[in-house]
């Protein structure tokens, strides 16, 4: 089974447009020594060929343009032919005696950049091949004055060095530019799959975890509700009463999310008016930390549309979570829109984050200076980024620290419509 290259398209293109450059100098080539060295060559078999190798171009340039993607075998066969119809032209001018056979040398080097090892050998074998046959056997040279022969080879070798220095120049820069991305692209995809490995681990931990409270939750829950009735009929117990009350809204809170928790693998995602969904959230929110003071900036939004809502939610939560815990007299929340994004600015007036531990929040859970271990930021970044958003935290104004979540923004039922209905069309 052939190996597919990561940049096959990239060295495909490259081929299609060298050889092009080599179709144009191969006809220069022969109206220049045809009408200004009196050289006399067989025009219809030269130009048969070159007219192929066009033919050959045309069918590559299809070949790029095509979706599916090129293998080391096929590149082998493009350089194959580029030094099948060379060695022909140099059969009929001269072969080995021609100063144009050194352009072997640049052929095999770009096959060098190109191609595997074992490709690559079989590639020099049939130029060695060829080579040693065009010194046995070739058409010669029909000059006007073959006493010139030395200075027109001297000429030839010159133009076919600064020729070989430019393609050997050109195309390997553009290769090791290529090679440098996908380098880069490569080490971007590693680092992407180990975050993802990372949030997947945490994610059975979390299940695991979600899956062992479930008893002890609902026990409390129990104790919780029959001390409430009791303080009801016992005066010791009274007045404890708005806390016990308090304790079971923050017990079915818990339920509650584990509940979505179960819920959310088999629901599909869901899209929602932002205004309605942010009011429900922040209600939500608001529950979860009643002694915390909480504000919601901005004006209404009333054409924005949010996709993926649980995951946002989740990641506007550990960003509050963390708000919140930082400073509880003053939280606030934002939301805007701009560039088909949705930005969401969470602040607070706490301490803030020192530089050196900023740099590292979001690329693996880190210990913090208030106790946490970051696995809720870790997460926050994960999800942003598996939904092409971004989250980025800046020092607050005028103390504290300054959340940024940039998402998409969904399209409104009316582009949906519009979009089903040009598809349809």
């Amino acid at each position: 089974m052939q190996r597919i290259t990561n940049t096959g398209r990239v060295n495909l293109g490259h081929l299609f447009w060298l050889r092009c450059l080599a179709i144009i100098g191969q006809l220069v080539t022969i109206a220049v020594v045809q009408q200004f060295f009196g050289v006399h060559l067989p025009l219809p078999a030269m130009l048969i060929i070159i007219a192929l190798e066009a033919i050959f171009n045309a069918a590559t340039w299809f070949r790029v343009a095509s979706a599916r993607p090129e293998t080391d075998l096929e590149l082998l066969g493009q350089l194959w032919v580029d030094l099948g119809a060379l060695s022909a032209l140099l059969f009929l001018s001269g072969g080995t005696t021609n100063p144009f056979v050194s352009l072997y040398l640049p052929a095999l080097a770009i096959a060098a950049a190109v191609l595997p090892w074992r490709h690559m050998i079989w590639l020099a074998i049939f130029a060695m091949c060829c080579y040693v046959a065009l010194g046995f056997d070739s058409v010669p040279l029909n000059m006007d004055n073959p006493a010139n022969l030395f200075d027109y080879y001297r000429t030839g070798m010159w133009v076919n060095f600064m020729v070989s220095v430019g393609l050997i120049a050109w195309f390997v820069a553009r290769m090791s530019h290529a090679l440098r991305q996908r380098d880069a692209a490569l080490g971007d995809a590693q680092q992407r799959l180990l975050r993802d490995e990372r949030a997947v681990a945490l994610g059975v931990q979390a299940a695991t975890v979600a899956h062992e409270m479930g008893t002890p939750l609902s026990t409390i829950a129990m104790v919780t509700e029959e001390l409430r009735e009791a303080a009801r009929s016992d005066e010791g117990l009274a007045d404890y009463a708005d806390d016990f009350a308090l304790l079971e809204q923050q017990m079915t809170l818990c339920t509650s999310a584990l509940a979505r928790l179960r819920t959310r693998a088999s629901v599909a995602p869901s899209r929602e008016r932002l205004d309605v969904w942010l009011a429900s959230f922040c209600e939500q929110w608001r529950l979860r930390h009643p002694h915390v003071t909480f504000l919601r900036l901005g004006a209404a939004i009333d054409d924005a549309w949010l996709a993926e809502t649980s995951a946002v939610g989740q990641i506007l939560t550990i960003l509050l979570d963390n708000a919140a815990r930082a400073s509880r007299d003053s939280v606030t929340l934002a939301a805007a829109v701009a560039d088909e994004y949705i930005e969401f600015q969470i602040c607070d007036s706490g301490p803030g984050i020192s530089p050196a531990l900023r740099t590292k929040l979001g690329s693996a859970p880190v210990d913090s200076t208030q106790g946490g271990h970051g696995v809720g930021l870790y997460l926050a970044f994960v999800a942003a980024a598996r939904l092409n958003g971004s989250i980025e935290l800046l020092d607050g104004e005028p103390r504290g620290t300054r959340a940024v979540l940039r998402v998409p923004a969904a399209k409104d039922d009316g582009q949906l419509q519009r979009a089903a209905l040009s598809t349809s069309e």
